[in-house]
């Protein structure tokens, strides 16, 4: 993903609750697909998921839903004429299977909310990862602003502290709800994002929750 500018000043976003349900437009999608078979068997999966891990313990509900998402495809493993900086919805990355690490990240963290994890307690996060020169990002899970998150990645089916990550370098952390500047072992000052003209985390949060894509 491409670099991001922060500023500091607050981000506001809308609080709702998310569903995954499936439109007229999905299923059309679905019906049109010469790999509907599989679409069907990894929603099916995905729903399964869900259904079995609501009740598990906090780790465990984060380890399962990293390790699912991840054996979805990565966006440079397929040809695809989309735009790299496209963020899709969690329906979208799930019925065409494949996205980048900001589709796996927004999949996700909607997929916590739905079994039960506050969104105050996840956040987007910009890292650089050494020796790459590209951005990256992960999802984070913190307990206490002043301890270490939990990383969800896609490039690593392990949920661990983010102080035994030491090849991620942190940046900067965002939700629905503020966003901060942090270091490895907590959050130090709020912050926000320069979007530019094009402030895609408030497009995806509208087709999210007003638009139902």
């Amino acid at each position: 993903m491409k670099q991001l500018i922060f500023l500091i000043f607050l981000i506001t976003s809308p609080l709702w609750a998310y569903e995954f349900k499936l439109n007229k437009n999905d299923i059309d999608y679905i019906n049109k697909s010469p790999k509907k078979s599989f679409i069907l068997n990894r929603i099916e999966k995905y729903q399964t998921l869900k259904e079995k891990v609501k009740d598990y313990e906090l780790i465990k509900k984060l380890s399962y839903v990293n390790s699912f998402i991840n054996k979805i495809l990565p966006a440079r493993d397929i040809s695809t004429a989309s735009s790299i900086d496209y963020w899709a919805t969690p329906k979208e990355f799930l019925l065409q299977g494949h996205g980048d690490c900001e589709d796996y990240v927004i999949a996700k963290y909607f997929t916590l909310l739905e079994i039960g994890i506050p969104k105050e307690k996840l956040y987007f996060a910009i890292v650089n990862i050494k020796g790459q020169k590209d951005a990256h990002m992960v999802l984070l899970y913190i307990e206490d602003k002043n301890s270490s998150p939990l990383v969800l990645d896609n490039l690593s089916f392990k949920v661990i502290p983010f102080t035994k990550r030491p090849k991620l370098i942190p940046k900067v952390a965002f939700n629905e709800i503020d966003s901060y500047v942090f270091t490895p072992t907590g959050f130090t000052k709020k912050a926000t994002i320069n979007w530019g003209k094009d402030n895609k985390w408030e497009k995806l949060l509208n087709r999210v929750y007003n638009l139902k894509e």
